[in-house]
């Protein structure tokens, strides 16, 4: 998976399309790779802005409207010729919002990785906790091994760290997690003393991974 880190990362739009969408007092969306599309919005969507520009009133004393505004104070927005360059950070809890639902998995809170949003995925997750394995555990298999996005604001000092997880093939995703907590599960059903004797739910998730 790669890292998309807001506080480092520009995103790049087409001045045409920006402005277009602008005055279209239509909702859209700017994607994390600088496209924008309009609703309805796809379950794949990962997003930095979504919304609509109402229209300036007529009444307004003031009929011009800098780009650097379109978007609202959170956004920080640079012309540069005929594109646009945003820097979305400081929009980041907006952004969970758009994206949360549409994520695999969601490590935005100190409390960690909860749940997965895909319910194979959660399946495998749910009997893993069995074995001692996390949900940690089983996310580091997807960003090592998995197409996807981490998209997140990240920083070193002093250390900060919020994100959201989208895999691009699930079906892939769920044979990573499922090979890596059987296998898991085997080796500590052969050299783990504290899994001699398992419990009802225990051995409920050992036959889910076919480890015994």
């Amino acid at each position: 998976m790669k890292k998309f880190n807001l506080f480092k990362e520009i995103i790049v739009v087409t001045k045409t399309d920006f402005l277009h969408a602008i005055n279209s007092s239509k909702r859209f969306a700017i994607s994390y790779e600088g496209k924008i599309v309009y609703e309805p919005f796809t379950s794949n969507l990962i997003s930095i802005y979504e919304g609509s520009i109402p229209p300036i009133s007529p009444l307004s004393t003031n009929l011009s409207r800098p780009i650097s505004e379109m978007l609202g104070k959170e956004y920080r927005i640079v012309e540069d010729d005929d594109r646009i360059l945003i820097k979305a950070s400081g929009a980041w809890q907006n952004i969970i919002g758009y994206n949360q639902k549409r994520s695999v998995y969601d490590d935005t809170s100190g409390d960690g990785i909860a749940e997965f949003s895909d319910k194979p995925l959660e399946d495998i997750g749910w009997h893993a906790t069995e074995f001692n394995i996390s949900y940690r555990d089983i996310v580091e298999q997807f960003e090592e091994h998995c197409e996807g996005i981490l998209l997140c604001i990240e920083q070193e000092e002093p250390y900060q760290f919020s994100g959201l997880g989208f895999v691009f093939d699930l079906e892939h995703a769920r044979k990573i997690g499922f090979e890596y907590c059987a296998k898991i599960i085997k080796e500590k059903l052969e050299n783990d003393e504290d899994f001699d004797t398992l419990t009802d739910d225990e051995e409920e998730a050992a036959e889910f991974f076919k480890a015994i």
